[in-house]
């Protein structure tokens, strides 16, 4: 297959309103992300909330997505200032915080994700920073006109208050957390009605303030769907998932042959 994926850089691709398809990654290596990103994908999220992925191994992660041209998002384990400020100065593209369920948490790590009007530490030293090669004033601009800071709504107690969180200067995005919102809700399917009422809450919301919505799609028309209703950030699947579906298949397709071909027994 053809990598189709444009060389803009992902924040603008973002602001553009492009669709934007990518994967979780949670296998804790770097060849995941690689693979995903030869292979044309737009982002992947790299979990270190759900996953066992240490410092180290997210640090080449996002090596590996810088390498291949993939957006490396890394949804971090808490929203406070030394998680956000690893990531963010090993390059990662931009962040992906759980459970925001206040302005004030959305505020403050917007202000973790930026110099200016914000209280990121600075360091050119990393590799945002060149190695030292980036200059105070570059370094500044750079990371905050590109870093993208990605708030994670699935608490029952942030609907009613996602028009002041989603409103929030310098929160970039929102992701839809339709998993936990369905336990939340006491549900056991992502699909049930008071879960996509909430779910069209926030997308309504994020409208409102000019924000684009990440959500996670099973399928092609699943996207089309949520991209109808203004969702721009698709994630299709996980690493794990791509890997177990192939092999599901690789499976069934071996064992029908086996009931078929006797004579493969011994």
């Amino acid at each position: 297959m053809q990598n189709e994926r444009p060389s803009t850089p992902f924040h603008r691709r973002l602001e553009a309103g492009e669709p934007l398809v990518g994967s979780f990654v949670k296998l804790p290596s770097s060849h995941s992300t690689e693979i995903l990103g030869r292979l044309g994908f737009d982002f992947v999220v790299i979990d270190e909330e759900h996953a066992p992925i240490g410092v180290e191994t997210a640090d080449r992660m996002i090596l590996a997505g810088e390498a291949t041209g993939v957006a490396p998002i890394v949804r971090v384990r808490r929203g406070d200032a030394s998680d956000i400020l690893r990531v963010l100065d090993s390059g990662a593209a931009g962040i992906l915080v759980p459970h925001v369920d206040t302005p004030e948490k959305a505020a403050a790590i917007a202000a973790m994700c930026r110099y200016r009007h914000g209280n990121r530490g600075f360091s050119n030293t990393t590799r945002a920073g060149n190695y030292g090669g980036s200059s105070f004033a570059s370094l500044i601009e750079d990371q905050d006109r590109s870093v993208v800071c990605i708030a994670m709504i699935e608490d029952t107690a942030a609907i009613p208050l996602v028009d002041t969180i989603v409103a929030v200067e310098g929160l970039d995005a929102i992701f839809i957390g339709r998993g936990d919102l369905a336990v939340a809700f006491g549900e056991t399917d992502m699909n049930a009605p008071v879960v996509a009422r909430a779910t069209d809450r926030i997308i309504e919301a994020a409208a409102k303030a000019s924000k684009p919505v990440f959500v996670t799609a099973a399928n092609v028309d699943e996207v089309a769907s949520f991209h109808a209703r203004g969702a721009r950030g698709f994630i299709m699947a996980s690493d794990q998932g791509f890997l177990r579906q192939a092999a599901t298949g690789a499976l069934a397709s071996f064992y029908s042959w086996k009931r078929q071909n006797k004579s493969g027994e011994v």
